[in-house]
């Protein structure tokens, strides 16, 4: 036991600096495996020095590689800003890259500087689009006085693409050629009410969002190709089309705000849909809600969803493919089917915005400091669906977007929100982010505007290494292997491009309660979900390239298979799915649909292509597809069964591993303890399985036994805790047995004096103080505590009867803020980030007096308090400057003080060892 103890210790003392020895059984670590960051290049203000002492701090904190985010700059460094893309500009990133492979850290770097794409190279001939549209009033016989000229002032140069007279009945006529150049129309009927409606070539004039200095411009026209070609040609200048060792280019989430159209959409639509949209412009461009109005907008939602991956996303994948690169790209946002945008690139990036509520005894969520958004894992699922229906290795996500006010993110606070991720499907965690900052920038240093501030400025920086081991460790067994989901559920986009209401749909993260939360799809999967199921989503074409082979469903070559295809009620389904619905289940795949669906989607020639689809619904049954409102009980009558552990309210992903073993990464997010057999579907026979703590690194044998019809291990997590389990494989043979904790034998409360000192942190370090029993500094009314933000270390000693080596004992704080770094006897003993506030120390215990140092780091809330309070300019920024969670201008000086250092009780509890 003593020897598992050891190794435990190890894990912690070193976090994510540990080389994995030849028997261990965590799968291996590289740079992937870790976190990376998002990292804003203000201005693009960057020098030599500054990148290579940066880049080395953030390696050492774990980070695995970084993101290049060029943005607006810092007022008063404009001497220093480096043009984007100009020669000098590129010797940086070249240096960066350079940088990076000698420290261990890869290089991204987003196609643009800020977002959306955009810039000078985009003139308003390919810049964002957007379809004018009037409608005018004619009498037959009677003169028109107007101008067939959009109302806008600002658009008066837009062109005409089309004007469609309709007469009393509905009929529609093209007149567009009887328009003269300045507007007037050549064209009188002889009687009859008309009206005409006239669609313009407009722009939304948009440009780029937060730019860097060289980036400023138009933003792009994204359903263009000849636009995306011009825009990159400036980078194929730049980078004289050789490679940069970029290892991803990056494109940000869809905000090109009102672009709905391109120059050349009415001859797209005709070709792609079969008919003349200008013929059907009052459906499109009205709130008439009369027959087939949703399904014009559906073939408009339709065509530019298509241009939008086919003259975008696709041929901007293509081109970083030339550079030796892959793509980053987030999809959500778009007026597209996320799922086959996420399909087309090389890592589909999810977002995480806001803050979660999480049932975590003591886990802080102030509501004055969150913003009124509640980031919802099934929106991150499009992501990493796509990826494991594609068999693509990586699904990434834009982690702790305004989790909380600036300065007010505990490490705690950060755990449950990136487990969160890791669930729904996420292995390649981007911190949103870190800021290039010059030493003569002073403290706090730069920041940008709108994230949980990753810099070494933060006074919880020397103790980020335990967030960074935890994600690492995790990540190096979702990396591992294949995704192991066993159903796929198809997304009936067209549900929601059937709408009569509105024009554009773009599939926002902020609106999923208007186009997400009320469907069948979300509410089938919630009750999936609940039942234990593992779930990826699939869309029209990516269920077209599905094949069978021995009753189960194949995506990819690389991809796990899948046992079953869930189809929830769908009221609008192409033909082409149809059939392959019926072809799936015909050669031997269990699909269950919880209706029969409805209706195709689409106007062209519709009547003739309901009455095909209606002689396919009849064959259904025959198919061999299941058809059953509640899809949960047929699964279960099949003997497809969802994992029991999830009923016991638990979190988990399965993976499968390379060497034939599973492994289950599991999570309790509950308010209650879970010390209970759980059985896993994957354990087919008993033997061991392997414990592994992805919060101490800590990994074991444990034995895999008979539960309720399974086979399954023992789990002991308390609430905000996580566990690895591997079960079918001999990959634990040489590991050593797995301690539990059994009995509580005593607690030891350590109550003989504490003395706290200042280690480092600003604005001053307070004096000493020396105190019976354990008290936050900020209890003290002095100004040097309430404005501190750093290091404080609290020591006390402890007298140790004995330490037995069959018990185990545990460090346990009550109220912590917010993060320690525990010594025992001059020995570092590991870090207390996250709930439980707990640390087993039996190793470095001894009998007679211990020392204990517990060194805590706070907030940088309360220096940042100070100095707004005292008027000390520490933000001057171009465009947005710097703003709190709302977005209005920042100022802490009205903040109470947040509690800092250690309180309540301290003690040392010994449990027997199991």
């Amino acid at each position: 036991m003593k020897q598992w103890l050891m190794v435990v210790c190890t894990w912690v003392a070193v976090g994510v600096q540990v080389a994995w020895s030849q028997h261990d059984p965590w799968p291996a670590v590289d740079r992937e495996t870790k976190p990376w960051a998002r990292w804003w290049w203000m201005g693009n203000a960057v020098s030599e020095p500054t990148i290579s002492r940066l880049m080395a701090d953030y390696a050492g904190a774990g980070f695995g590689g970084l993101e290049i985010a060029p943005i607006y700059g810092a007022k008063g460094y404009e001497a220093q800003y480096l043009p984007y893309l100009s020669p000098e500009w590129m010797a940086m990133l070249r240096y960066t890259a350079r940088q990076g492979d000698s420290l261990g850290l890869s290089i991204d770097l987003t196609t643009g500087t800020g977002w959306p794409f955009g810039g000078p190279q985009v003139g308003l001939s390919e810049a964002a689009t957007r379809a004018l549209f009037r409608k005018f009033e004619l009498v037959g016989g009677t003169p028109f006085g107007s101008k067939i000229v959009p109302d806008d002032p600002k658009q008066r140069s837009a062109s005409l693409l089309s004007l469609t007279a309709y007469d009393e009945q509905g009929n529609p006529v093209m007149i567009t050629d009887h328009v003269t150049a300045d507007g007037t129309l050549m064209w009188q009927p002889a009687k009859g009410k008309w009206e005409l409606y006239a669609v313009f070539e407009g722009k939304t004039f948009q440009r780029v969002k937060r730019a860097a200095p060289g980036g400023e411009g138009y933003t792009l026209n994204h359903f263009s190709r000849d636009a995306l070609d011009g825009y990159l040609s400036r980078f194929d200048s730049a980078f004289h089309r050789e490679p940069q060792g970029i290892r991803a280019f990056y494109n940000d989430s869809y905000e090109v705000y009102g672009a709905d159209w391109s120059a050349d959409f009415f001859a797209e639509f005709e070709k792609r849909r079969g008919y003349d949209l200008q013929l059907h412009v009052r459906k499109l461009f009205s709130d008439d809600t009369a027959a087939n109005a949703g399904r014009v907008k559906s073939d408009y939602r339709e065509t530019m969803a298509e241009l939008l991956l086919e003259n975008f996303t696709r041929p901007w994948t293509q081109w970083a493919h030339r550079y030796g690169s892959v793509t980053r790209n987030q999809a959500h946002g778009s007026p597209g089917n996320l799922l086959d945008l996420y399909a087309a690139v090389d890592i589909p990036e999810a977002e995480t915005f806001g803050s979660s509520f999480f049932q975590i005894p003591g886990l802080r969520r102030d509501s004055a400091d969150i913003r009124n958004v509640d980031p919802d894992p099934v929106m991150m699922k499009f992501a990493s669906s796509a990826a494991n229906v594609t068999g693509k290795r990586l699904a990434s996500s834009e982690t702790f977007t305004w989790l909380t006010e600036h300065f007010k993110t505990s490490l705690a606070q950060c755990k449950p929100e990136v487990e969160q991720c890791f669930l729904a499907g996420i292995n390649h965690v981007f911190f949103h982010g870190v800021t290039y900052s010059p030493e003569e920038a002073g403290w706090p240093g730069w920041l940008f505007y709108a994230s949980v501030n990753f810099v070494p400025n933060n006074s919880w920086w020397p103790h980020l290494d335990g967030l960074n081991g935890y994600i690492t460790r995790v990540q190096s067994v979702l990396q591992a292997g294949r995704s192991d989901n066993e159903l796929l559920m198809y997304w009936p986009v067209y549900d929601n491009w059937d709408d009569s209401r509105g024009r554009m749909m773009t599939l926002t993260v902020h609106h999923i309660d208007e186009w997400l939360h009320p469907t069948p799809f979300y509410k089938n999967l919630q009750q999936l979900h609940r039942h234990g199921y593992s779930v990826d989503f699939v869309s029209d074409n990516l269920l077209a390239r599905a094949t069978v082979s021995e009753g189960l469903i194949h995506t990819s070559f690389e991809g796990m298979p899948y046992k079953a295809l869930v189809v929830p009620l769908t009221r609008r389904m192409p033909l082409e799915t149809l059939r392959k619905l019926i072809s799936l289940a015909q050669q031997g795949a269990t699909v269950v649909l919880q209706a029969v669906p409805e209706d195709v989607p689409g106007f062209a020639d519709f009547a003739h292509r309901q009455a095909i689809f209606r002689e396919l619904v009849e064959t259904l049954p025959s198919s061999g597809a299941t058809i059953s409102p509640d899809v949960t009980a047929a699964l279960q009558r099949l003997g497809i069964m969802g994992e029991p552990l999830a009923r016991q309210g638990l979190g988990f992903v399965r993976r499968a591993a390379a060497d034939g073993g599973t492994y289950y990464y599991v999570v309790n997010h509950q308010a209650t303890a879970v010390d209970r057999r759980i059985p896993l579907l994957a354990a087919t026979g008993g033997g061991s399985a392997v414990l592994l703590d992805p919060q101490s690194g800590g990994s074991g044998k444990t034995p895999c036994v008979a539960i309720d019809g399974h086979y399954g291990v023992r789990v002991q997590l308390r609430p905000g805790e996580a566990i690895v389990v591997k079960v079918g494989s001999e990959a634990g043979k040489e590991v050593p047995d797995w301690v539990y904790a059994g009995k509580e034998l005593d607690r030891i409360s350590l109550e003989q004096g504490w003395q706290l000192t200042f280690e480092s942190g600003g604005p001053q370090l307070p004096k000493p103080i020396r105190a019976d029993t354990l008290q936050l500094w900020t209890n003290d009314p002095g100004e040097a505590y309430q404005a501190f933000s750093g290091l404080g270390s609290y020591s006390t000693t402890v007298d140790m009867d004995m330490v037995t080596e069959d018990a185990l004992y545990v460090l346990e704080l009550e109220k912590l803020n917010e993060s320690a770094r525990v010594y025992i006897n001059g020995r570092e003993a590991g870090l207390i980030w996250s709930i439980p506030y707990r640390l087993r120390i039996g190793h470095l215990l001894k009998p007679g007096q211990n020392t204990i140092r517990i060194e805590v780091a706070n907030l940088m809330a309360n220096r940042i308090r100070d100095m707004d309070r005292k008027g000390k300019e520490w933000r001057s920024y171009h465009e947005i400057n710097f703003v709190n969670i709302d977005y209005q201008p920042f100022d802490a000086s009205n903040w109470p003080v947040q509690p800092s250092g250690l309180a309540g009780q301290a003690m040392i509890i010994r449990y027997k060892k199991n």
